[in-house]
């Protein structure tokens, strides 16, 4: 016997299927399942293929052979992306391998292919699996292909296995080889003999203590009659014989008058009493129609296996391709698909996938709205960013698919973050950028810019991107393509605007230039791209807001004062988020007590900068409640082309005012 596992929710469907066309059973055929049941599921994931090296579509597909039959096999191969390094070198990266293959004996294998001399160009071997998953590294020499030695790993390895798929089981006590259909029908009919079995015991129970009931209700009703009846035997089985004949009961009802409490006799305990033998006549009902009636027995089952895969299904992991495209590698073939992936992080730090890439619904009774929403795809990579300075990295695909916000897993445990870090960006970049920076501000002014061909890729360890001091922390982490602009604003309403350029890029490790000239009780509320002809909104703690155009505030230099975004009618009221946005863009004000609005751009009446905010949108029910951070749809990441010495020549110079 040799049965692959299967994916909970494929089976429940086509079991479901199967009940739907009881009558038409001998109608369904093995293609008709396999819309449901598309192959085995293991647990491990990996990649399944339909059809030998070699082989074409027009050739026997195996899995509709085994499933016909009982008797087949597939290959089953890891899966395995390359990654660019850079610089002519590459890297095959593992993250799933093929069922009951021993990951140490997979490692001990390469390595004694390597000493034997029949496989070369491997620079490194290393085995970096945590708790986010399976991840094996084969770091190569530079100018080795890739793909030429991951053909060879499958070719020599356990990287490709073949599964043989025999369906043998005890039907009746004796051995038979089942095809999918077969195996589906014995099944349900072991569910309906259980659901027969189940009915014919719950019914002789109701109706068990509904006799007693229906006793303990006829002594009540004749309570004087019983209590004198009692009294005047001389002993318990002259007065069970006595209430036998002045209540026409039998003995059993009989048995359990004499053992009855006294309490039973007051009003309430008689409704109880009657109240329960009422739901034991309806139970006994519904339970002899139910074994009368096949088609609702079938309904049970039907609905009992529609809360199980509710409860238990999940998401497909092993992967179907049509055929293992002979002995050659496509290296585009080795890549994720770049299916799109709208990846959100809670306000309590949970991350996850939203199911069917749709953008949640976000209103003021959302619990746990979302902090941060990222669009990406698949294939790419998530940096995380602490206020620390630190960056940890988790492949998109590994992220959990979730309804809502809320439904994610804390980034401490899917990442080797910690709980007591702070993330304060999260982004989905794809893998090899060869052009465009990461620009870096802290909240006590200063700024950094990195170059994104220095991110090491997906590792396993957290590392350093900006290095802050003691009481500054790292507050807003964005791409650029070189050219931009950013702003910078003060919780004291003070903003500055400035080319990029005027932060020459440094190493990861490296610590931050002065960004913003600001006192001793300021900090940075707000750093953001500029939109030449996009919006400036700046919202107080107490949600009153305003919107100028970007155009009002002055290109200067790095690291002067600013100048004045908004004029406070209060003197206790600050800044407590910026963004700058377009002039149709929806936006989310997010509280510190978890509470969200949304707003678009077109309802923000547009204010000269340096005036008032009069514009109040949310309203503050708790004293301690203050706008914590402006939310907004960060969009899929595009390569950028590099920057030209005439676009830097052609740069305009920073202005005064």
């Amino acid at each position: 016997t040799n049965i692959p596992p299967h994916n909970l929710s494929e089976v429940c469907d086509a079991l479901t299927h199967i009940l739907s066309r009881w009558d038409e059973y001998a109608d369904i055929t093995t293609t008709d399942l396999m819309q449901f049941v598309k192959g085995p599921d293991f647990p491990t994931g990996g990649l399944i293929y339909r059809h030998e090296d070699g082989a074409d579509q027009d050739d026997e597909d195996s899995l509709i052979a085994a499933y016909a039959t009982g008797r087949g096999k597939v290959i089953i191969r890891a899966k395995a992306f390359i990654e660019d390094m850079g610089r002519g070198k590459q890297r095959i990266i593992v993250s799933e391998l093929p069922y009951q293959v021993n990951k140490t004996s997979l490692i001990e294998r390469i390595a004694s292919l390597v000493r034997e001399g029949r496989l070369e160009g491997l620079a490194d071997l290393r085995d970096e699996s945590d708790r986010q998953g399976l991840r094996l590294v084969v770091e190569l020499q530079r100018g080795v292909d890739a793909a030429d030695v991951l053909t060879k790993l499958y070719k020599l390895t356990q990287l490709q296995e073949t599964f043989g798929i025999i369906m043998l089981a005890l039907v009746n006590n004796e051995p038979r080889v089942l095809s999918l259909k077969q195996t589906l029908k014995v099944y349900l009919d072991h569910r309906l003999e259980i659901v027969r079995r189940r009915s014919v015991f719950d019914l002789e129970k109701a109706r068990a203590r509904a006799h007693i009931l229906l006793g303990l209700l006829k002594a009540i009703d004749a309570i004087d009659e019983v209590i004198a009846a009692i009294r005047r035997a001389p002993d318990a089985d002259t007065a069970k014989t006595a209430l036998i004949k002045l209540l026409d009961i039998d003995d059993v009802q009989a048995q359990a008058i004499l053992d009855m409490q006294l309490r039973r006799l007051a009003a309430l305990e008689r409704q109880k009493i009657q109240e329960e033998h009422d739901e034991k006549v309806r139970l006994i009902t519904y339970l002899e129609d139910l074994l009368a009636t096949p088609a609702k027995m079938r309904a049970v089952i039907g609905a009992e296996l529609r809360d199980i895969r509710s409860a238990y299904g999940d998401k497909r992991r092993s992967r179907i391709l049509d055929s293992t495209a002979s002995t050659t590698i496509n290296t585009a073939d080795l890549t994720l698909p770049e299916e799109p992936a709208l990846i959100t992080l809670s306000a309590t730090g949970k991350l996850g996938r939203m199911h069917n890439h749709e953008m949640p619904r976000i209103t003021v009774e959302t619990k746990e709205p979302p902090r941060m929403i990222i669009e990406g795809t698949a294939n790419e990579t998530l940096y995380l960013f602490t206020a620390s300075g630190q960056c940890a990295t988790l492949p998109v695909q590994q992220l959990p698919e979730v309804d809502a916000p809320a439904d994610g897993a804390l980034f401490s445990d899917i990442t080797p973050l910690v709980n007591s870090d702070e993330l304060i960006a999260v982004l989905s970049l794809p893998p090899g950028i060869e052009n465009g920076y990461l620009f870096f501000a802290s909240t006590g002014g200063q700024v950094k810019r990195v170059r994104l061909s220095d991110l090491p890729g997906n590792v396993s360890k957290p590392f350093i991107v900006m290095n802050v001091g003691d009481d500054d922390r790292v507050g807003w982490v964005f791409p650029t393509d070189g050219r931009r602009e950013v702003m910078l604003t003060t919780n004291t309403a003070q903003s500055i605007r400035f080319h990029e350029d005027e932060v020459r890029p440094t190493g990861l490790p490296a610590g931050g230039m002065r960004g913003i000239k600001i006192t001793d009780n300021a900090r940075v509320v707000g750093a953001d791209l500029v939109t030449p002809d996009g919006l400036a909104l700046t919202v107080t703690d107490d949600a009153v807001a305003k919107v100028s155009k970007i155009e009002q505030y002055p290109v200067q230099g790095r690291a002067g004062g600013g100048v004045i975004s908004v004029r406070f009618s209060n003197s206790s009221k600050e800044v407590a988020a910026t963004a700058c946005i377009s002039t149709d863009q929806t936006v989310w004000l997010l509280t510190n007590r978890g509470k969200a609005k949304e707003l678009n751009a077109k309802r923000f009446p547009l204010l000269e900068r340096g005036r008032k905010a009069i514009e109040m949108f949310m309203t503050m029910e708790r004293k301690d409640e203050q706008i914590a951070a402006v939310v907004t749809v960060q969009p899929r990441f595009t390569p950028f082309e590099p920057v030209t010495e005439g676009e830097l020549a052609a740069l305009p110079a920073p202005q005064g005012e």
